[in-house]
């Protein structure tokens, strides 16, 4: 696929365009730490991680996942923003001009276009269930949350599921605000959106956290959160860290070399990544206390997954004072969190167009469309496809999406990176990028080098392990 893909691209006419990709920058530090905050603040920042939290081990689980996030995601973090701001470019450009430079082979760029591609097959999804948080808001807002039972939610829940239209509306209606917003290019879309967004997104969190603080078992969804546990500190518990502290970053996608390609010149690549790793980790921190203790108060169970909050929050908000208000509060916080990322997922390969002649707001629109109808099988897959199963096996499509995209193309892209920029980039080029002491310098090449692709390669083994049992 690879090969085909690299021959295509490179048959299409030559970059035309009157303004480069590499001409367009951030308009302040400001900027680009939001637009990257918003891509790493995504749906699974507002369940997952506190959620793993929880049931890992509470504050040692924090431990450890810190620790994590300082020896894999931040290396390859400040890794995929040095290949974008060198490169100049989208992330196949940026690659491709990199390898030229420090002649290194040319199939090195097959890894950003795989991975601008991954984006589009994970924005494909993606759209789909930030369409179901949609759909939650009026639920929530007209009050048909009061009083519910935990049946009465759960069939709320499926029948949204089982509504091919009211899906394909939500899904629609969220693509086309994801198209709109990278249609009008850095300035005037990319980063108007976040600047606005993301403090949204901050305050809403803050009221959200202080109403579990009014209503809610405040200190018992604390304790759930930060209490050690070390017991609970298995091998299990351990990659889930490891994991996590990959994938919240959007590493392995291509998304942080797009943006990376806009950041001038003078921006401290290791600071700027360290606040972003702080920000995103605080906003997830932060989730847990607007969520648990509302769950807590109501006795129901907090090891929910995905159905906390789609089944479990709505039961929740249903049985508290004012909870029809902060429940559409919470889901349209769910709809920021996600239009943010979104934007990143589709970033990459529009990028990628752009930069060889085609018009911005042309590519957007065509691959918004693709994105889209791809993301048609996702929801067929809980409605009219959903006895509809490959090879036997009992996942879905939407499974079976997730489970190439996540599990397999994303660490693939990550473990490839860091390699790139480990072993085919030299260290005076980097020193010119990152500005390190030698020995801090020399310190973060060997976890590039070692510890982070290690690291990640025993994650995609485990996931693939599990999804084979």
């Amino acid at each position: 696929m690879s090969t085909n893909a690299v021959i295509t691209l490179d048959a299409l006419p030559p970059t035309t365009h009157t303004k480069p990709i590499s001409s367009q920058k951030w308009s302040s530090h400001f900027a680009f730490v939001m637009a990257a905050v918003g891509s790493a603040v995504g749906l699974g920042n507002i369940w997952k991680f506190p959620y793993m939290t929880g049931t890992s081990g509470g504050g040692a689980f924090v431990l450890v996942y810190l620790a994590c996030v300082a020896m894999i995601g931040l290396p390859i973090l400040i890794a995929e923003v040095t290949i974008g701001r060198a490169g100049g470019a989208s992330p196949m450009g940026a690659l491709r001009n990199l390898a030229a430079k420090y002649r290194a082979s040319r199939h090195w760029q097959i890894v950003g276009l795989v991975g601008a591609l991954t984006a589009l097959l994970v924005l494909s999804f993606y759209s789909v269930v930030a369409g179901w948080a949609l759909a939650y808001v009026p639920v929530a807002a007209t009050g048909k949350l009061a009083g519910i039972s935990g049946a009465a939610s759960e069939t709320i829940f499926n029948t949204i599921l089982a509504d091919p239209v009211g899906q394909i509306g939500w899904h629609t209606a969220f693509m086309a605000t994801t198209v709109l917003i990278v249609s009008r290019g850095i300035g005037g879309g990319i980063e108007r959106a976040v600047t606005w967004l993301m403090p949204m997104l901050a305050v809403l969190l803050v009221l959200l956290v202080a109403y579990a603080a009014a209503q809610g078992a405040f200190l018992d969804g604390a304790a759930f959160l930060f209490a050690p546990d070390f017991s609970a500190l298995g091998t299990e518990a351990v990659l889930s860290a490891a994991g996590h502290a990959f994938f919240t970053l959007s590493v392995g996608l291509g998304a942080m070399i797009a943006y990376g390609g806009y950041l001038p010149e003078g921006v401290s690549i290791p600071r700027t990544a360290i606040t972003i790793a702080a920000l995103d980790t605080l906003c997830a921190l932060a989730a847990g206390l607007a969520i648990f203790p509302l769950v807590f108060a109501h006795g129901l169970d907090p090891a929910g997954g995905p159905g906390l909050v789609f089944v479990t929050l709505p039961v929740a908000f249903g049985g508290m004072p004012g909870g029809d208000l902060f429940g559409a509060l919470f889901f349209i916080l769910l709809g920021i969190a996600a239009v943010t990322s979104a934007v990143a997922l589709l970033e990459p390969i529009v990028a990628t167009m752009v930069e060889r002649g085609f018009r911005r707001s042309s590519c957007a629109t065509m691959l918004g469309l693709l994105c889209w109808a791809i993301g048609l099988a996702s929801v067929f897959s809980f409605n009219v496809w959903s006895d509809v199963r490959i090879a036997g096996d009992e996942r879905t499509i939407f499974d079976w999406l997730n489970l190439l995209t996540s599990d397999i193309l994303l660490p693939l892209g990550g473990i490839a990176i860091a390699l790139f920029v480990g072993w085919a980039m030299p260290l005076r080029a980097l020193g010119g990028e990152i500005d390190l002491g030698p020995r801090w310098l020399r310190a973060w090449r060997a976890l590039v080098r070692y510890i982070a692709p290690a690291a990640v390669a025993m994650v995609l083994v485990s996931a693939l392990m599990g999804a084979a049992a």
